[in-house]
């Protein structure tokens, strides 16, 4: 891997603005603006981004050829290659087919994402070559003989997970370690009172830690941490950044290296007495109400 986006921690990230989630993004889509969506590519280049997610929505279960539009204009102005975030396999071979590999110089795309019950999206691999997102939320047990997905909570149901998945696209695919990224989930504190940002956190430990999983790339989207708080921290500062930059001061020596997310947010280890980090630490120890009284004090003096 390359493009280091942020020189205060050793991470990469994946481009996340392509996306209708965002309205300016949306509005480029809607009025099919490409040169528009052109100069957001280039821009989250220009920032470091090492790979730009591309989302068009549902659109891209039904104008295949509007989904296969935006990726060669987004070739045809920057040779950061691309992650193709769509659950369809249907979709999915469409993003492939467009896609160019010698416009990003041999450089593997990103097929975001398979989990262990949408494992069929693995059948393009051989007949197209890239990297992958795996969900290791999402485990597949067996109900009364059949399959039923369920969601991982503890730090173990996610690292068995992930462990189960990687070493499956290792040994079935002979995909090498470097080609997976693992989805850790990270969860908005605002609703965590069963200690899932403790257990994700564990996780990413447990799989740092383990030789079969040498080389594999622990990733997520920070977004979701900081959901439905106040923009400032106790402390005056900017609470959503400040917590995503403590979980990272967490995460990255433990063996998370990626970022779904905007390349210019410029992420930094936080100081052991920022007061944010040390919000945060005490908040990964409670659970219940009190991990609900202890989301008040991010934000209450």
């Amino acid at each position: 891997m390359n493009n280091t986006a942020s020189p205060g921690f050793d991470i990469h990230i994946i481009g996340e603005r392509i996306n209708p989630g965002f309205k300016s993004t949306k509005a480029l889509f809607d009025t099919q603006d490409i040169a528009g969506i052109q100069a957001l590519a280039v821009k989250q280049a220009e920032a470091g981004a090492a790979w730009l997610n591309v989302n068009i929505g549902a659109r891209a279960m039904t104008d295949t050829e509007w989904m296969a539009t935006v990726i060669r204009a987004i070739q045809d102005v920057t040779s950061v290659p691309l992650s193709f975030d769509f659950p369809s396999k249907k979709v999915q071979e469409i993003c492939l087919r467009s896609w160019d590999a010698a416009k990003s110089g041999g450089q593997l795309p990103i097929v975001n994402s398979i989990t262990e019950h949408r494992w069929d999206l693995m059948e393009l691999y051989g007949p197209f070559q890239f990297k992958v997102i795996l969900m290791a939320s999402e485990r597949v047990e067996e109900v009364n003989g059949a399959p039923v997905a369920k969601g991982n909570k503890t730090a173990q149901q996610i690292y068995e997970t992930a462990r189960r998945c990687a070493l499956r696209l290792m040994r079935e695919h002979a995909m090498p370690a470097d080609d997976i990224f693992i989805d850790m989930s990270v969860s908005a504190l605002i609703a965590d009172t069963e200690q899932l940002n403790r257990g994700t956190l564990d996780a990413i430990g447990l799989i740092g830690r383990d030789p079969d999983l040498a080389g594999v790339h622990m990733m997520g989207g920070l977004s979701n941490v900081g959901q439905q708080l106040p923009p400032k921290a106790a402390d005056g500062s900017d609470l959503k950044h400040q917590l995503e930059s403590a979980f990272l001061t967490l995460a990255v020596p433990l063996g998370f290296d990626t970022v779904l997310g905007t390349p210019w947010r410029g992420y930094a280890p936080l100081p052991e007495d920022s007061y944010v980090l040390k919000a945060y630490r005490n908040f990964l120890e409670q659970s219940g109400s009190n991990a609900l009284r202890a989301v008040r004090k991010f934000y209450k003096a």
